[in-house]
């Protein structure tokens, strides 16, 4: 009995040390780039190695020694990578958005996108500032955009202004031009978050049209003061960004993540669910909330046919009138 759990506890260790060389040897291979990573996977492979062998001796207290000194250098150097405003970044989201008070409880909100795009990469660029007032928002809608698993969906939340105009919100990776996105990356401090706002003729029509996305619009039944304390959150968000840059992560910071915790804390009853994770399937969880409308008389799968959105020119339209014609699909 004596030796089996002896043998059981080598693997358990055995197990343990793998699991650590292989989360450090991912986060060197986001972080340094080769060929001196190179050289940092052969320390790795050779330290793991030859831990195993101390531990199939019996030597436990080297390994602990050998391990504690690994992971208080690894956490000193991890500690040490810092998110950057600096970088190279790729146009679409070298300008996150920041705000800041105007007159008579205005609000002018700085660098909205309003792109042109003619591909996935390639757009006439454009930049606006604009002063908005708050109290004249309208409508909230949820804004979804899958473009490989149905389980996983980009996020974007809109307001709508009484004069038909849209701002939209998008939390996105910082890429740096040339990057391309890793879900993977995103767990090891490889992109910085940025907020974005934009135009619903920039940030709707590129993934409808230029990307091929399939794209779903979700109007969300607030009341007047939880649409203005979710706007203002937004842009405080945004503001704080723009003061100390953040880390984007896979699972808690991302698309979905960031906005769900500025919604909780302007409406009750968002609470945590897995669907917020697994963001394809959010519409069933505010169809469960009932802020859908129809969500009380009408079946998701009704609710999610009206929500699709079909490929739309913008050429011509002004924003307002393309966002009308975005929301066809809930006025018929």
């Amino acid at each position: 009995m004596r030796r089996f759990l002896r043998i059981c506890g080598r693997g358990l260790g055995g197990a343990l040390l793998l699991i650590l060389g292989v989360w450090i040897g991912l986060s060197l291979h986001f972080q340094i780039a080769a060929p001196l990573v190179f050289v940092f996977y052969l320390g790795l492979v050779l330290g793991c190695f030859g831990a195993v062998r101390m531990l199939w001796r019996g030597h436990w207290g080297r390994v602990l020694g050998l391990s504690a000194v690994v992971l208080a250098v690894w956490a000193l150097w991890w500690g040490s990578i810092a998110p950057r405003q600096d970088r190279d970044w790729l146009p679409e989201v070298s300008r996150g958005v920041t705000s800041e008070p105007a007159r008579d409880g205005l609000v002018l909100v700085r660098n909205i996108r309003d792109f042109r795009w003619s591909s996935p990469t390639e757009a006439v660029e454009s930049w606006y500032d604009l002063t908005v007032d708050p109290e004249q928002i309208t409508s909230v809608d949820m804004i979804m955009s899958v473009w490989d698993s149905p389980e996983i969906a980009h996020t974007l939340v809109s307001f709508g202004y009484a004069d038909g105009r849209h701002i939209v919100f998008s939390g996105e990776i910082r890429k740096e031009v040339g990057e391309e996105f890793s879900a993977l990356g995103g767990f090891f401090k490889r992109f910085e978050l940025v907020l974005i706002a934009a135009d619903e003729r920039d940030i709707v029509h590129l993934r409808t049209d230029a990307r091929g996305e399939a794209v779903s619009l979700y109007p969300v039944a607030m009341g007047a003061a939880q649409r203005k304390a979710l706007f203002l959150a937004f842009l405080d968000y945004g503001n704080e960004l723009a003061r100390e840059p953040r880390w984007y992560h896979t699972l808690w910071t991302n698309c979905t993540t960031m906005p769900y915790r500025l919604v909780r804390q302007v409406a009750e009853g968002a609470v945590f669910d897995l669907r917020v994770i697994l963001s394809g399937r959010l519409p069933g969880y505010l169809y469960d909330l009932g802020v859908l409308p129809g969500a009380q008389t009408a079946p998701l799968a009704e609710l999610k046919a009206r929500a699709a959105l079909p490929r739309r020119p913008v050429a011509g339209l002004s924003s307002a009138e393309y966002s009308a014609l975005l929301r066809q699909g809930w006025r018929d």
